[in-house]
């Protein structure tokens, strides 16, 4: 059976990787500014070095893609690649909403075969290999019911929420502030969530992981044009995802189709 192993070296790497980013909420930890002033904490460089031994201990081979390691050019020679955001939802850390996770998936040719996401607050851990359905704390995932709510829930960004860039969608949804997009995309493949928008930028490690689940689970994600999402490429960035669980209503999909601006927004 292909990638158990890989599985279970990354569902160790990760859970411990949790306790870690635990063990900085409690005991304190270090802010600083990146370049373009998104926050990093010496907790995500904690989380990002534990994952990084581990992991390519274990599979010395592969390479490596982190939101807090710097890139190295390499990776595009690789056939398989560890796509990791220590911990995403920094904002969240901070403020101590348990609402942050870290997220990793190994990358083979382009494509996630195998994947994680965990929450170490609520000790919820998503995961997936490639054509063997959804997990949650390694129990197969029931295909969720269409949904019962009155109105779908989406999860938008505050941002794109104060500017209304998504206010064709106000009467027919119930609005959810993003807080982490891999959060929010993993509660959206085990159907607590029909939809997840954003036409801002993000990156590799921000979705890696979650399209394998939502692929698991029989959802939908493309990024902000409509484009199936490949990973590994030499720019890991691209502009908007749109995604959407196996219970989501149609009409709200057809919507969201509508909503993409004329231009298109594209990768970059």
């Amino acid at each position: 059976m292909g990638w158990v192993r890989e599985l279970e070296v990354l569902n160790d790497a990760i859970q411990a990787a949790g306790a870690e980013a635990l063990r900085f909420a409690t005991d304190g930890f270090e802010t600083i500014r990146k370049p373009d002033q998104s926050p990093v904490t010496s907790a995500d460089l904690a989380v990002n070095d534990l994952l990084h031994a581990q992991l390519l201990s274990a599979f010395p081979h592969d390479g490596w893609l982190s939101e807090e390691s710097p890139d190295d050019p390499g990776r595009l020679r690789k056939d398989r690649v560890w796509v990791v955001d220590p911990i995403d939802g920094t904002k969240a850390f901070i403020k101590k909403v348990p609402e942050f996770c870290i997220s990793v998936a190994l990358i083979e040719k382009g494509h996630p075969v195998v994947a994680a996401i965990y929450n170490p607050s609520t000790d919820e851990l998503f995961s997936a290999i490639r054509g063997e359905g959804l997990r949650l704390n390694h129990k197969p995932v029931d295909p969720p019911d269409a949904t019962t709510r009155e109105l779908p829930v989406i999860v938008l960004s505050p941002w794109e929420l104060q500017i209304g860039r998504f206010t064709a969608l106000d009467s027919m949804t119930q609005h959810r502030p993003m807080l982490s997009i891999a959060w929010s995309l993993a509660l959206m493949a085990c159907g607590h969530i029909d939809a997840v928008a954003t036409f801002e930028p993000e990156n590799e490690w921000d979705v890696a992981a979650a399209v394998l689940l939502i692929n698991e689970a029989g959802g939908t994600i493309t990024d902000g044009s409509g484009q199936a999402l490949t990973f590994n490429r030499p720019t890991p960035r691209y502009r908007g995802i749109i995604a959407t669980s196996p219970c989501c209503p149609a009409s709200l999909r057809r919507e969201l189709m509508n909503v993409i601006p004329a231009s298109g927004p594209r990768s970059s």
